[in-house]
């Protein structure tokens, strides 16, 4: 190790990459490996997982145009990467099939590949129907540096660290796009020093951020050192390039501390989810704003915040649809939240619209009693009001429903579930008012009144949630377990919950399937989101 360097510096470039969009990724790359270069005069820069095309590209992956704008991109690395060595991400056609790849670009050639060995297929991956997995060690000279390669899941699972290091790895990068939800950061950490056990070496970490349709990635990126230790994070749900310092000796490579950004509290980093999210899906689909409906609860004002956050007052536009049944407070309320956050927003009564809905379908109320049909008749009429202010003015329209209306249908198809996205889609309604008091801390812009009323959907007179559902408090704990957790209706029965509550619960869950295959993506922030994690049949005998 004579001629070993004293020190090496790697970036770690926690990026946000827009899936599909090669060519974009490859500029975006070139960028950051110049000022890798130039800035911090970086020996090696790494790059999170399927850099080039963004993750997950999911189907895309099976489209040979897609697949056949791999080679000219890497083309494109090799002739302007020049000064620095680059770990970049990307999928590779090889003669036994497609593989998820990292590939070295040094000095204007393919220095290294690495085909990623452990391929997820649980909760939100499924990487099996596109990828056949790796099985060697990959590892690469870098400025006299022996640098091990790995991708995501092959730092969770045995094997391939302890493979690099025998194979003569002095430091092990790791490739990633590992998707947030709460607490996720602790995990990867400990994950990093299992492994680190098996290698005896450090591993720097290095993980997408941004948000893809219903995933977020959040960042994170983090170095631990031989011991386990770790000795450097970088800030969450940012962009960046973050430089790290190792020092090489005859007793190997030992990372330099480095700052460690702390790991956001549960609604800090729930919120700043959700805002990154919207922020995403509003600007990489070309939306110019949004608009959403807010009627003065709980959820529509939580849903303003996140909007503003995300985007700006400028780009956030309100409707007010106060029905018959509406409370003069809701109005108030409902002013005073747009009022502070700076946003437009249009009084538009829905009063003779519900008129002329009823007037219209005499021939099929006259004789019955009000129910359910009318109340869901005054969501509709919203429904439609939002949906043209959308047409006319391209806006986003953001449903404002949350995980626990989601999970038993407290919602109404094509009336409040109408629209293109829904931030707290994953958001039980406890944590709801939990991130409302954490964002008001920041600054008072949900009233107080409107944390503190019984929440309502006023389609009727007096209503309450209540009236439908058990106490929220009860309802999430049940969801939790029986939705998040997978545990049955005996044993939430056997944890202290009442035996008719978890046998009603677990029926509207099932009994609403079909209204959540029809509901807008949303932010997935918990390990078992409605959708991509949690896939159930509409047409089932399954009953508990």
């Amino acid at each position: 190790m004579s001629d070993a360097p004293s020190s090496f510096r790697v970036v770690m470039a926690q990026l946000d990459f827009l899936v599909g969009d090669v060519v974009g990724n490859v500029d975006k790359i070139v960028t950051a490996a110049v000022e890798a270069r130039d800035r911090w005069q970086a020996d090696l820069i790494v790059f999170p997982e399927l850099t080039l095309t963004g993750y997950p590209p999911e189907d895309l992956l099976l489209r040979p145009s897609f697949i056949g704008q791999i080679d000219p991109a890497l083309q494109r690395l090799r002739q302007e990467i020049q000064g620095i060595a680059a770990i970049v991400g990307c999928p590779l056609s090889t003669p036994g099939g497609l593989r998820n790849a990292a590939v070295v670009v040094n000095q204007g050639e393919i220095q290294a590949r690495y085909f990623k060995q452990w391929l997820p297929n649980y909760s939100v991956f499924d990487e099996k129907r596109y990828f056949i997995p790796g099985k060697d060690a990959a590892v690469a000279d870098i400025a006299g540096v022996r640098v091990g390669i790995t991708i995501c899941e092959d730092v969770w699972l045995p094997g391939p660290v302890a493979q690099a290091a025998q194979a003569g790895a002095q430091l092990l990068v790791n490739l990633n796009a590992s998707p947030y939800h709460a607490g996720k950061g602790e995990q990867r950490l400990t994950a990093l020093q299992h492994r680190v056990r098996e290698g005896h070496i450090p591993i720097v970490y290095v993980n997408l951020v941004g948000g893809q349709d219903e995933l977020v990635f959040d960042g994170g990126s983090l170095v631990v050192n031989a011991a386990g230790t770790l000795t450097q994070r970088a800030p969450f749900f940012t962009e960046g390039l973050y430089p790290v310092d190792i020092q090489i000796s005859a007793q190997g490579a030992i990372p330099i501390p480095g700052e460690v950004v702390d790991e956001p509290g549960a609604e800090e980093g729930i919120y700043q989810a959700l805002v990154l999210g919207v922020r995403d899906y509003v600007n990489k689909n070309g939306f110019p704003g949004i608009v959403l409906g807010l009627s003065g609860g709980i959820d529509s004002a939580l849903t303003l915040a996140i909007a503003v956050d995300a985007l700006g007052p400028d780009r956030v536009e309100a409707l007010l649809m106060p029905s018959r049944y509406t409370a003069d407070m809701s109005n108030t309320d409902a002013q005073q939240e747009a009022e502070a956050l700076g946003v437009k927003y249009d009084l538009m009564p829905i009063e003779p619209a519900f008129r002329a809905f009823l007037e219209i379908l005499q021939p099929v109320l006259a004789g019955r009693p009000p129910d359910t049909t009318e109340e869901n008749l005054q969501a509709r009429c919203r429904g439609v009001l939002l949906m043209a202010a959308s047409n006319k003015t391209g806006k986003l329209v953001l449903t404002t429903g949350n995980k626990s209306e989601t999970a038993v249908g407290y919602s109404t198809l094509y009336g409040d579930m109408a629209g293109g996205f829904a931030p707290i889609k994953d958001v039980l309604k406890t944590m709801v008012y939990r991130l409302s008091v954490w964002r008001n801390r920041q600054s008072p812009v949900i009233p107080q009144r409107v944390l503190d009323r019984p929440p309502s959907a006023e389609l009727r007179p007096d209503q309450t949630d209540q009236d439908s559902l058990p106490p929220y408090d009860v309802l999430d704990a049940i969801l939790h377990g029986y939705v998040e957790e997978d545990r049955s209706v005996e044993e939430l029965v056997a944890a202290g919950f009442d035996h008719a509550v978890v046998e009603r619960v677990a029926r509207l869950v099932i009994l609403n399937e079909y209204k959540r295959r029809q509901a807008a993506p949303g932010i997935r922030i918990t390990p078992r989101a409605f959708g991509r994690d949690r896939r159930y049949p509409i047409t089932s005998g399954f009953r508990r």
